[in-house]
């Protein structure tokens, strides 16, 4: 039998092994974050022309070797497979001590560096919703949201708690792509997993009464809780929850959503540390009050969302299946979305820093006025257009398409860098009292509740609080395990085809 040359039968290339090859595949064009855990480049693929994020695992602090939190991430991130979900493209690894900017060897006492290479990202929410005069629209807002319902069930089915729930960590590209990132502190679960879990998770702001009363049994419910601070941080146009520490973050939920008890959460007085946040007086549910703005079929789900007791709170997929997402108007198309000007945390906060010694230099001399701070603005109650972007300098692959006059940037936060809270804390603005609704049960399916406030417009936005700053996206900051890291819609109850998701009915193939 004649045999085929040598190489003739390759019709195709075969993927590389993760591992195999070396970063030099890879041309950094320039860093965009920087953490307790790594930098992050953007950077070019050579023989493709491809643009990656490469995320160095920092490992000059590691005595043990190859840091645990980097393993459990590659390991998750290796069995999913969602467009709603971040990918993790390969690992590639450089054989020599890797250098810095300034061409200075780095601290790796190991020499040589590994790369988690994951697709590039253009934004995070958080960015997104930062920008100065920028507004999201109703069908944008419900777009962003079914998205990240949409890979947060498919993460949950699959038995992986994120963890870290936040707008920085929801990656959005220029076609309006939504993807969950960084799993830095994810984990896999089983309903019958009888060990503890650590309830040093998730970023302060974001994270559930019963991580804070001392819980280490819980389930997907935690995840669910941070998407309902999200989204009513998109509607409400600034962080609902802006604690500083766990005792004021407990007092800020317990404000917000009541104090608890047997009643409404049973066995909540045996939590570990029950007795020693608990409030002096009882308080009075109030999200129905507070969020009165709020269009109805919005505030029906956010009730379902912040749910005290987890055991009661709903669930990814029955969020879902909620009016909100089926009545006009109708989350709009991906990609039918505006695009911007790409902006990453570590390139802007070296322009605040700039702008600021700008600003000192110019009051000295006496030369322009004290700037004003932005704000974000509420959302277009009636499916207008968004405000474009202002100006921000573009990557190298991210061609301006929405530039203004440059404008100087005011707050925001982005999903690559590190850094800290900056501002003051906001004043409590929850009104006297308010109406206390029925508890929801994901498994039965009910909901009982008070009659649905009038419909209407919110306040302005005020400029509040910076929210805490951790790790970005792809997971290069420290673990976010203590503070350190619009909009209400209207229209008419009819149905319609809904562009991103078909019949409301429809079974998911991955759904167990």
């Amino acid at each position: 039998m004649v045999m085929a040359d040598l190489g003739k039968l390759n019709v195709e290339e075969p993927p590389p092994i993760w591992g195999s090859r070396s970063v030099d595949c890879f041309e950094k064009l320039e860093q965009i974050g920087e953490g307790t855990y790594g930098q992050v480049y953007m950077a070019k693929e050579i023989k493709t022309g491809e643009i990656v994020a490469l995320k160095k695992i920092r490992m000059d602090n590691e005595r043990e070797g190859f840091p645990i939190t980097a393993i459990r991430e590659i390991k998750i991130l290796k069995k999913l497979h969602h467009e709603n979900v971040i990918q993790l493209k390969e690992i590639v690894t450089s054989p020599g001590r890797d250098r810095d900017d300034q061409g200075k060897p780095d601290n790796n006492k190991y020499k040589g560096g590994i790369y988690m290479v994951f697709d590039y990202m253009d934004h995070d929410l958080t960015g997104l919703a930062d920008r100065p005069g920028l507004r999201f629209t109703v069908p944008q807002i419900k777009c962003y949201m079914k998205q990240l319902l949409t890979g947060l069930h498919y993460c949950h089915v699959n038995q992986v708690l994120h963890r870290d729930i936040k707008g920085s960590n929801l990656l959005i590209d220029n076609e309006g792509n939504l993807k969950l990132a960084d799993f830095g502190l994810a984990r896999s679960f089983s309903h019958d997993h009888a060990g503890n879990l650590t309830n040093r998770v998730i970023t302060l702001w974001y994270r559930p009464p019963e991580l804070l009363l001392g819980a280490t049994k819980y389930g997907p419910a935690i995840d669910m809780w941070s998407v309902g601070c999200i989204f009513a941080e998109l509607l409400h146009a600034k962080p609902i929850l802006p604690g500083k520490n766990e005792h004021e973050q407990l007092n800020k939920i317990f404000e917000l959503c009541g104090s608890p008890d047997e009643n409404i959460w049973p066995g909540v007085s045996k939590m570990p540390w029950y007795n020693n946040f608990k409030p002096a007086r009882p308080l009075k549910r109030r999200v129905r009050e507070f969020f009165r703005h709020f269009d109805r079929h919005a505030l029906e789900l956010l009730e379902k969302m912040l749910v005290l007791d987890p055991s009661q709170r709903i669930s990814a997929k029955d969020a879902l299946d909620a009016e909100y997402f089926w009545t006009d108007p109708l989350p709009c198309d991906p990609k039918s979305l505006p695009t911007y000007e790409s902006s990453h945390e570590f390139q802007t906060k070296k322009k605040r820093q700039q702008q600021r010694q700008n600003e000192e230099a110019a009051k000295r001399q006496k030369l322009q006025h004290p700037q004003q701070q932005h704000s974000r603005l509420p959302p277009l109650q009636h499916g207008g257009q968004s405000h474009a972007a202002p100006h921000w300098p573009a990557g190298p692959n991210h061609p301006n398409n929405n530039a203004l006059p440059q404008v100087p940037a005011g707050p925001s936060h982005h999903f690559y860098g590190n850094g800290k809270p900056r501002g003051p804390p906001a004043p409590n603005r929850y009104p006297p009292s308010g109406n206390q609704s029925g508890g929801y049960n994901q498994n039965r399916g009910g909901y009982s509740s008070g009659s649905y406030p009038p419909q209407g417009r919110g306040a302005p936005y005020v400029a509040g609080p910076r929210r805490p700053s951790g790790g970005g996206a792809y997971g290069v900051g420290p673990p976010n395990y203590t503070q350190g890291g619009q909009y209400g819609g209207s229209g008419s109850s009819g149905r319609g085809q809904n562009p991103m998701g078909g019949n409301r009915n429809q079974q998911y193939g991955w759904q167990q």
